[in-house]
């Protein structure tokens, strides 16, 4: 016989790792524990600040450890012992799978327990679905996985972007009726206030963890090539390394890059805020996203962004208007973008007005909440 819980309903949240869920969807967990709902959170964590940071929130933890490389079922056994034994325990009213091992190893832990609502965040198809030649094999499991994982009609799928939400579609590893469309986890208009652009010699920065599909490695090189130009500008990289991920920069190639073309590698920011307010540009020359929080940040403060023109980023930014879209893995012409914007005083003011526009007309964090909660209030009935 099942456990009758008797208390309030229960959500568990399903993550990577803790951090993710504080930085892209604690709003969406305060609002649904102010709703009532009482939450949990599943993940592994990289610093025991994080559980501090949940328990804070009033959020109930449970440690779960995860590989956050590829997928291999036999080696991720224990991480679904873990959660199978996480989700058996709480027998949660509705599951909420967040980035692609919870995805896909929740939904099945979740179906085999008798757990019927569920719903899946896809925040972006990431590294595999990103590159070439060995990706494609990689991309090809994770299709078959995802299909597996998504088949029963009644599990939910929110997309950040229309491209990703078309891709799963076109390879039916889900049906129409399964996806929501709620783009990004939004931002803060008050945590991040529009401010005129600094004084002195000009600021770019790529704000993302310092990963190779992020386009570091071609920012750098475009920093290069403009000092050899003579462009008198810094170029900062902030975020932090992230090793597990088999795109991860290693500490001696960062080192190396800063030597080798001048940018400066500021680490883990946690005043992102002020950091945007500090610059001048905002450049993201990334090779896919769900839909990039950085991004709508650098539009909430008001900053002109260079970035690329693929899924994600392109919901963002509309060439001429709020910034410039370059080809992806193209240095030069990233180069060539950044070199426009920063000779360009006048056109750095009218973008930035218009970023702001944008975040204040679509990337509010109050309609993500709203559009996420009314989607929990639907599946719970």
């Amino acid at each position: 016989m099942k456990h009758i819980h008797a208390g309030p309903p229960r959500l568990l949240f399903n993550v990577n790792v803790a951090w993710f869920l504080i930085s892209h969807r604690l709003p969406i967990a305060r609002a649904a524990r102010n709703s009532g709902l009482e939450v949990h959170v599943a993940a592994d964590i990289d610093s025991d600040d994080e559980i501090r940071v949940l328990q804070e929130e009033g959020l109930i933890f449970h440690r779960v450890h995860l590989s956050r490389g590829g997928l291999n079922p036999y080696g991720d056994l224990g991480y679904m012992a873990q959660l199978r034994a996480v989700m058996k325990r709480l027998q949660p009213h509705l599951v909420h799978n967040v980035t692609v091992k919870p995805i896909v190893y929740g939904s099945v832990v979740a179906r085999s327990l008798g757990l019927t609502r569920i719903v899946n965040s896809v925040s972006g198809l990431g590294y595999s679905f990103s590159g070439e030649g060995s990706r494609h094999v990689l991309a090809h499991v994770a299709r078959i996985a995802y299909r597996l994982a998504l088949r029963r009609r009644d599990i939910r799928v929110i997309f950040q972007n229309l491209d990703d939400m078309e891709t799963f579609s076109a390879a039916r590893i889900i049906r129409p009726e399964q996806a929501a469309l709620i783009r990004g986890s939004g931002v803060d208009l008050e945590a991040f206030p529009c401010a005129p652009e600094p004084t002195g010699v000009p600021r770019v920065v790529l704000p993302a963890r310092m990963l190779r599909d992020k386009g570091v490695v071609e920012f750098a090189e475009a920093a290069g090539l403009l000092r050899a130009r003579g462009c008198n500008a810094q170029f900062l990289l902030a975020g932090m390394k992230d090793e597990a991920n088999p795109a991860g920069l290693s500490q001696q190639e960062l080192i190396d890059l800063q030597r080798s073309t001048g940018v400066e590698w500021l680490g883990h920011v946690s005043d992102m805020s002020s950091l945007y307010r500090s610059v001048h540009v905002v450049c993201l020359p990334s090779y896919r996203e769900g839909l990039p929080k950085a991004l709508i940040e650098a539009c909430a403060v008001g900053r002109p962004i260079v970035t690329t023109d693929v899924p994600g980023c392109r919901e963002v930014v509309t060439e001429g208007v709020n910034g410039l879209l370059v080809r992806p893995r193209d240095a030069a012409a990233l180069a060539q973008a950044l070199g426009r914007v920063l000779a360009d005083p006048a056109l750095r003011f009218r973008m930035g007005a218009e970023a702001r526009r944008r975040a204040e007309a679509e990337f509010d964090v109050k309609g993500v909440v709203r559009a996420t909660l009314n989607l929990y209030r639907e599946i719970l009935g």
